[in-house]
């Protein structure tokens, strides 16, 4: 079982959440993901842009 990720400077861009987080292996990665009911959509990025951009872009495909 993963251990829990223990996120810090989180940001909210529209529905999505934004977190920094280190990894199991000591790197540190960024996740968006978004809190809209039965979306499901979550990603972990190298760069914290990265998952800036991809929250600014995201559109939900259930409404």
């Amino acid at each position: 079982m993963p251990a829990r990720r223990r996120f810090r400077h989180l940001v909210r861009i529209g529905p999505v959440h934004v977190g920094t987080a280190y990894d199991g292996r000591g790197r540190e990665k960024h996740t968006a993901a978004c809190t809209a009911p039965r979306c499901g959509f979550s990603a972990d990025y190298d760069s914290r842009a990265a998952a800036e951009l991809a929250a600014r872009t995201h559109r939900c495909p259930v409404r």
